[in-house]
């Protein structure tokens, strides 16, 4: 009974540790722990050694849950033999009548408390958690090629594993901020708005040509104003005369306008944004520029279309239902 009991305990407080690190993990904030990880901690900088590996986290929580389990299961047996060999129904009558207590000492309490301070709980338990990382790093290896062989089927990548985690922590941080009085309704809308289209590849708002208003190298300035107002924009793309969709650069209107010349001058630059680029990192490019327009070009250098800086603009204040 000494033995049988001595497993239950063990059992119960790894399913414990592991459950609260599990809630822990994915409720902690990375930016505490890469600043005590700066600082010198080597528990933190452990664990942000491993929040840059999720897959080999979960592994390692896995394992540690079966082991967990199979000791509560194999001291429950014991006890039950000891005690009651002669009852048959006794092991199927025993852990059913156990299962409450186990749910909550070894799944529910903890994982409410790694929920109230998982940044402080999880740093007390790093020591342990990173020894268990070593100890049980044949078979988390072994289910990391597993999942990775898998991965490769669904086409879910660790990479998208790892963005997905970043961007709910700064979900998180910023509900955090709103609640605090930090953040305004409009940081936090702007932000929500940042989320929902920063995967989107930038051919998405792309412009086809043939949508657009064009002017020619050789149209006169007056024309150009004209059509300037006909179709309410501020910039216009420019094109080589007689060679239709052959673009030369763009012009504000509100430059034409200032210049007392007769000429359509100046003529901007047209960047070239990839297809592939993301909204995100297209918007910081056309900004960084400087430039209110930019072509984007296929994988063969193809023009597929004309993109704005203000139409990037759009989605971010319309909120996660943007397109």
């Amino acid at each position: 009974m000494i033995g049988a009991l001595t497993l239950a305990i063990a059992g119960i407080l790894l399913s414990a540790f592991f459950s609260g690190s599990e809630t822990g993990f994915y409720r902690a904030t990375r930016v505490r722990l890469v600043l005590d990880a700066l600082g010198g901690d080597w528990v933190a900088r452990g664990l942000v050694w491993l929040t840059n590996r999720p897959l080999l986290f979960v592994a390692t929580t896995l394992v540690g849950n079966n082991l967990a389990n199979y000791l509560t299961s194999l001291a429950i047996v014991i006890a039950v033999a000891d005690r009651m060999g002669d009852v048959p129904a006794a092991e199927l009558i025993v852990p059913l009548a156990l299962a409450p207590v186990l749910f909550v000492y070894g799944e529910l309490l903890p994982k409410s408390l790694f929920l109230q301070a998982p940044n402080r709980l999880l740093r007390r338990g790093g020591p342990l958690m990173l020894g268990f990382v070593v100890l049980f790093l044949p078979v988390s290896l072994a289910l990391t090629g597993l999942n990775r062989l898998l991965a490769s089927f669904v086409g879910k990548s660790s990479g998208q594993v790892r963005l997905t985690l970043a961007r709910h922590e700064l979900q998180g941080i910023l509900e955090e901020g709103h609640e605090a009085g930090i953040l305004y309704p409009v940081q936090r809308s702007l932000a929500r708005g940042i989320f929902a289209v920063a995967k989107h590849p930038v051919a998405q708002f792309v412009a086809p040509l043939e949508r657009l208003p064009r002017a020619r190298s050789d149209m006169a300035k007056a024309e150009v104003l004209r059509m300037a107002g006909r179709y309410r924009i501020a910039v216009i793309p420019v094109e080589r005369s007689g060679r239709s969709h052959d673009l030369i650069g763009y012009l504000r209107v509100i430059d034409l306008v200032l210049d007392p010349s007769d000429e359509l001058v100046p003529l901007r630059q047209l960047i070239e944004i990839p297809a592939e680029t993301s909204h995100i990192a297209a918007l910081m490019q056309m900004q960084s520029a400087g430039e209110s327009l930019a072509r984007v070009v296929g994988s063969g250098g193809e023009t597929l279309g004309i993109v704005t800086a203000d139409r990037l603009r759009e989605p971010l204040f319309l909120g996660p239902h943007a397109s």
